[in-house]
Formats: C-alpha cells, sequence, structure tokens
C-alpha cells in the first residue's frame, strides 16, 4: 500500500480528564458520541451557538481510507458555516461533469450546475480523512468543545431529564451524564443497539470492490460511469479522480465473491490493468468491499437521545448520499437544539427534526433503492429494458431521465414540514418554501462583492424586497432589505427569488 504521511499526523492520541476523578458523575449540556463527520459538524455548530459540547470516540485518529469523496454544494454551504469550506474546495478536486457509457461507448454526458452565479461548486472530490482533519482543527480553537479520544461509550441510560452513560478508557472505567445525547456513531451504531432499537431496511444481493489508486493519469475531472465496459464485463465501474493523484474506482463483483479474497492487492491489481493497461504504473492506497444497503431507524428522536447520519439511516454509495445527508441531518438538528437548550422554543421543536430528516432519509433512500435496481438488474426483462434505456439515451433526451447510475445528491424539500407555512399558490418560483437557500451574487451597501449565502447567518433573516413597508422585526430575526443592504449584482436574485 502507498505511504500515508497525511493520515499518519492525526492521530490524536488520549489524554486524561478530570472529569473522570469526579465523585459523581459530571453533567454537561450535550454530549456527542462519534467524531467523525457528523458528529464534528454537530458539535461544531452547538458550540458556535453558545452551548457547550463534549464529543466522545472510541478511536483517536482520523478515518482510514478516502471513504466518502464526494461532497455537493448544500453541504459545502453548510461546511462554510462551520468555518471549514473553503479548505475543503481550495483541497479538492470540483466537478460538475459526468459521463455515462455502455460497453466502451459514451451515451450521454450531463452537467449538474449549468448555470452562473453560485459561490459553491455542483461537488467535490476530496477524502474524508481530510474534512475530518479540517473538522478537528476547527473544533479545537472552540473553547467550549472538547473531544475526548478513546473514550468508548459501553452502556447508556436515560430519564426524564437527561442521560446517564458508561464510558471506558485507558484508565478505566467512568460516567458522565448529559441533558442531551446525539448518536453519530455509525451505521453499526452500539448506541441504537444499547437501546434496542431496530435498523429497517433492505440488504440488496450486489457488493462493490473500492481501490484508491495513486497514478499519474490524464483522465479528466469527470465523474465517469460504465456499464458493461470491455475491461470488467457484465458489471460496472466507476472513475472518480480525488486530490493527490488519487483516483477512486469501483468495480462490481457480484454477491458471491469473497470480501477477504477480492481485496487483496494481487487479486485487485489484476482488474485495475485490465481497465488501465497492463503496462499502467499505479500504487493501491486503500481498498474495501461493501454491500449495497438502504436502512433507517422507524424515528431518530428518542427521548433524550438524537440519531444523526448513518447511525440513523444509510445508503448505497453511488449517489454520494450517505456523508452529505448526514451533514444536513446535523445542520437540521443542531439549532433546534440549541433553541431548546436556550429556553427559547419547547422540547416538541426536535419533533420537526424527526419529520424532516425522516422524510429526507425516505427520499435518499428511494433514490439509492432505484439507482441499486438499475445498476444490478435482478431479472433477464429488467436488464432488457434497462439496456434499451441506455441505448436510447445516445439520441432521445426523454430516455436519459430513465438511466439510473446514482442519481447525485440535492438537498432535501421541507414542504410538508409542521414548521412551513407555505401558501401553494405561490410555488411557482424556484424557490419554494422549505427548500434550501440557492445562491446568487450580490453587492453589499459599499458597493462589494459579496454572496447571498454569506450574507444569511446563523440564526432567522428575514429577506424584504424594499417595496414593503417592514421596518421593525421581532428579537433575534435581522432584516435584509435587497435595494439597501444588498444589491441584486447580476439580476439573478430577483429571477431566482421571483422577486
Amino acid at each position: 500500500m502507498a505511504d500515508e504521511p497525511f493520515k499518519a499526523l492525526y492521530q490524536y492520541g488520549y489524554r486524561h480528564s478530570t472529569d473522570q476523578d469526579a465523585a459523581t458523575p459530571v453533567k454537561h449540556p450535550v454530549i456527542v458520541v462519534g467524531a467523525g463527520p457528523i458528529g464534528l459538524a454537530a458539535g461544531i455548530d452547538l458550540a458556535q451557538r453558545g452551548v457547550p459540547v463534549v464529543i466522545l470516540d472510541d478511536n483517536d485518529k482520523i478515518s482510514e481510507g478516502s471513504r466518502a469523496i464526494c461532497f455537493s454544494k448544500r453541504c459545502l454551504e453548510v461546511c462554510d458555516q462551520l468555518g471549514v469550506g473553503q479548505r475543503m474546495v481550495d483541497k479538492g478536486v470540483v466537478w460538475q461533469l459526468g459521463k455515462v457509457f455502455l460497453e466502451d461507448d459514451l451515451v450521454y454526458t450531463f452537467d449538474l450546475l449549468p448555470e452562473p452565479g453560485h459561490k459553491r461548486p455542483a461537488f467535490i472530490n476530496l477524502q474524508q480523512y481530510y474534512m475530518e482533519a479540517y473538522l478537528v482543527e476547527r473544533a479545537s480553537e472552540l473553547d467550549n468543545l472538547e473531544i475526548r479520544w478513546r473514550n468508548e461509550v459501553t452502556a447508556v441510560e436515560q430519564n426524564g431529564s437527561g442521560v446517564r452513560i458508561n464510558i471506558d478508557t485507558p484508565d478505566g472505567p467512568y460516567e458522565l451524564e448529559a441533558d442531551w445525547l446525539i448518536a453519530c456513531d455509525g451505521a453499526r451504531s452500539p448506541l441504537r443497539s444499547m437501546l434496542g432499537l431496530e435498523f429497517k431496511g433492505k440488504v440488496f444481493e450486489d457488493r462493490f470492490l473500492i481501490a484508491d489508486v495513486k497514478m499519474a493519469a490524464d483522465f479528466p475531472t469527470e465523474r465517469w460511469f460504465w456499464f458493461d465496459p470491455p475491461f470488467h464485463k457484465g458489471q460496472s465501474t466507476l472513475l472518480h479522480k480525488q486530490p493527490d493523484d488519487v483516483w477512486r474506482i469501483d468495480f462490481q463483483i457480484g454477491y458471491d465473491a469473497d470480501p477477504e479474497e477480492e481485496k487483496k492487492p494481487e487479486n485487485v491489481t489484476p482488474r485495475l490493468k485490465a481497465m488501465l493497461g497492463k503496462d499502467a504504473e499505479f500504487e493501491l492506497e486503500w481498498v474495501s468491499v461493501y454491500t449495497f444497503q438502504c436502512k433507517r431507524m422507524d424515528s431518530f428522536v428518542h427521548g433524550r437521545v438524537l440519531f444523526a447520519g448513518d447511525a440513523a439511516h444509510q445508503v448505497s454509495p453511488f449517489g454520494a448520499r450517505g456523508a452529505n445527508s448526514g451533514i444536513e441531518d446535523a445542520n437540521n438538528l443542531s439549532w433546534k437544539l440549541a433553541a431548546i437548550i436556550a429556553g427559547e422554543a419547547p422540547e416538541s421543536l426536535l419533533d420537526s427534526y424527526g419529520q424532516e430528516r425522516q422524510c429526507a432519509a425516505d427520499d435518499n433512500i428511494g433514490h439509492s433503492t432505484r439507482a441499486t435496481d438499475f445498476i444490478s438488474p435482478k431479472s433477464g426483462t429488467a436488464k432488457i429494458f434497462r439496456n434499451a434505456a441506455l441505448n436510447l439515451a445516445r439520441s432521445a433526451p426523454f430516455a436519459r431521465s430513465m438511466v439510473n447510475s446514482g442519481r447525485l445528491s440535492t438537498p432535501s424539500f421541507y414542504e410538508g414540514s409542521a414548521l412551513t407555512s407555505a401558501d401553494e399558490d405561490n410555488w411557482n418560483c424556484v424557490a419554494r418554501p422549505g427548500c434550501a437557500l440557492i445562491d446568487a451574487p450580490m453587492h453589499d451597501e459599499n458597493g462589494s462583492d459579496v454572496w447571498l449565502s454569506d450574507r444569511i447567518g446563523p440564526g432567522f433573516t428575514l429577506l424584504s424586497d424594499g417595496d414593503s413597508d417592514i421596518t421593525e422585526v421581532p428579537d433575534g430575526i435581522e432584516l435584509v432589505v435587497i435595494g439597501k443592504d444588498l444589491m441584486d449584482a447580476e439580476g439573478l436574485f430577483g429571477g431566482r427569488y421571483d422577486a
């Protein structure tokens, strides 16, 4: 395997906490379990809102292998709020074009962000370990956020006013209490098991081999997906570029494949040489095998324990819906929990977190399931339909909507949320009630270039078109007047918001 100098720098080590010496369990407002991207995002967001947070993780280093690599425009906008968005874009590979092949013929090309005037690109590719490292560094800048490495939660018990957990460390066990516990401990979530909660869904009978390959190659910075390529007959393959001359290559290998055998370099290398050429030079940086799964909990809110990310829901990797939807979970949950802790909202506000993000999970699972069925047809008839759609897509644009090689992640709409009081007669504009903020280039009152997304703060903002007679707003809401505080620099705001 290739050297991993970056990741070797990010082993943080265990440190003893004074909480371990307390005579009775110390109570914290919020404890987050899991220092992956979702747990870190939730902890940082809450800490930035003034809530003290402790993050516990049973490991003491960032993830092995690139894992999640595709981060969406919406995810990057959330990461801007967390203070790491620019670092991610600067390091990441920016892309928006994808190509779909049948055998060795190009079927069609798609553009995920064909219009100008957005601060963030459609997607970047960036190894997950970079994102985690940036988030850990950001967390270290916040005085009210502490990460405790090699603190493994072994038991959880809750009552009406909080949660008590048992923790194992190199110095022995201790206990903590929390007003709220956020479970971000991954798809195998020990916390979910400790509480006896179900994780229901479907396991698809197919497997894919992931190979992160370090090589000098002249492939463009695009997403390439092959159905039935000549170098991997009867299966499918995906290619993505990452930073540092690392390329993500996914091979469909079938459900009967032995995961441990498939991961061996002597078995991975022939597949890569068939694709890249027998004289191709490369190093294997990371290899893994995964099985498509689409699952979720019935409810993400269980008393004072709140679930987010893969601990709450799981989708197949194609479509980049796992990490991106988890970041949206954290973004949705954090402001609500902060408002409750500050006494500005009742605990029932969390019902909207469950409602909104459970619907989002269903949407993502639906897309993921349809992609899996298209990539791996389960009958001869389904395969005939799949190949007919691919052949039609060469010349018929309507057929391209039938092709599903993993529909890429988009932000979920909250149209049906209890928090959205929407007039359906006014849903003709692009920015419908319940949708994510749509960015636009603006000028501020000094004539300087700014982005709308940068001008909207972490709290509530009321945008006025300037023709209204609004002069006062309730405490805690910022009024921004278009035409006074912000100018529509290129006329894009007016079109996007039907203003």
